[in-house]
């Protein structure tokens, strides 16, 4: 990989806010710099790539183009940024420990053999947006109270509702004995009722029978 025309591709930021840089560049190089961090930094970039055009004798912004965003730290070789993203975009990130980090940015363009030459506008912010641990922790303890209440009360919200179905059911089943009951009472009703009349009717033919015999 080529290095930068700024004579190399490392640069040192010592001061927090680093904003206004350009960079020319060719498209097939890398631009890095090495910052030292504290633990727990917000670092924060915007950046914009624009590419030559012939034509127009300037500048443009094309969409094809793409930037790579890559932030390692130095003393473990861990990889903590590793996007790519359109022309005109911002990355963040929060250093994990302290010491130097290495930033680098390069173009979707590979070709060693590519002409194209590039403008990178950059501004970098560290310590912009520093991460309240503490308010975090806090945070995420109330979301998950909250969310052990809401739990509670949908468990008994569940359990009413099946109480309510297992007292339905009883009622249900009551009213099913009941109605059986009843059924069995009137048809008890209904022979207690035939029983008599049909003795009567048959006593009643048998005095007949013996009226007109005697007469």
């Amino acid at each position: 990989m080529f290095a930068s025309r700024l004579g190399a591709a490392i640069f040192l930021l010592p001061i927090t806010i680093v904003h206004g840089l350009h960079f020319y560049l060719d498209a097939n190089e890398k631009l890095c710099f090495i910052d030292e961090l504290p633990s727990d930094t917000a670092v924060e970039g915007h950046y914009k790539v624009l590419e030559w055009n012939e034509q127009a004798r300037e500048y443009v912004l094309e969409p094809e183009l793409g930037i790579l965003v890559e932030v390692e730290e130095m003393e473990t070789g861990h990889s903590v940024v590793k996007t790519r993203g359109p022309p005109e975009g911002q990355f963040t990130f929060s250093s994990h420990h302290a010491g130097d980090h290495s930033i680098c940015l390069s173009t979707n363009y590979t070709s060693w053999f590519s002409s194209t030459h590039v403008k990178l506008c950059l501004d970098i912010i560290v310590g912009a947006v520093s991460p309240d641990i503490e308010h975090d922790r806090s945070h995420v303890s109330e979301l998950a109270s909250k969310i052990r209440d809401l739990n509670q009360k949908l468990e008994d919200i569940r359990r009413e509702q099946q109480y309510q179905l297992e007292r339905e059911a009883d009622f249900r089943d009551l009213s099913e004995a009941t109605n059986t009951r009843a059924v069995w009472y009137s048809l008890l009703q209904t022979v207690v009722l035939v029983l008599p009349c049909t003795w009567q009717l048959k006593h009643l033919k048998l005095s007949d029978r013996f009226f007109q015999d005697r007469s």
